[in-house]
């Protein structure tokens, strides 16, 4: 493994154990469930990074290499968040977009690792899906870095 990749992935580890603050209170959005219903509805790995801000390891998502086309929905209400064709690959491994569906999400500040980003939600549900930062392609300049486990996918 390329030592770079090594401290990626340890790091990524860190990261998944930094998000014990639940997700959005549930407080304007549409959406709503207990925690209980929320830990009933989603697995084990969906519930860690939905409802408490977790991260999955980097390249190990199901769809961060997917290249099929259709339409990514929150796993945790099906609403729906990002085209494949706004999908790019970012070398991170985690799938990356470039832009998101109109009303898909909703932004937060996330200061859980030491310094701030902007998370990115589900704007019906309020689930964590990941973060975006502003090196991504031209088009918008955007990344949102969004993790697998936090989405369905809908096949055209």
């Amino acid at each position: 493994m390329r030592p770079y990749l090594l401290f990626f992935s340890i790091f990524t580890i860190t990261l998944s154990s930094c998000g014990q603050n639940s997700a959005p209170s549930g407080v304007g959005y549409n959406y709503k469930l207990s925690d209980k219903q929320w830990e009933d509805k989603l697995t084990a790995d969906q519930f860690q990074v939905l409802r408490r801000r977790g991260t999955e390891r980097a390249f190990t998502g199901k769809y961060w290499d997917n290249k099929k086309q259709g339409t990514y929905k929150c796993a945790g209400c099906n609403h729906k968040l990002f085209l494949s064709e706004t999908k790019f690959k970012s070398g991170t491994g985690w799938p990356s977009f470039y832009n998101v569906i109109e009303n898909g999400i909703a932004l937060g500040v996330d200061n859980n690792i030491g310094y701030t980003r902007n998370e990115v939600h589900c704007a019906n549900c309020g689930g964590h899906l990941g973060h975006v930062f502003e090196d991504g392609p031209k088009s918008t300049g955007l990344r949102y870095c969004i993790n697998s486990v936090s989405l369905n996918f809908d096949e055209e």
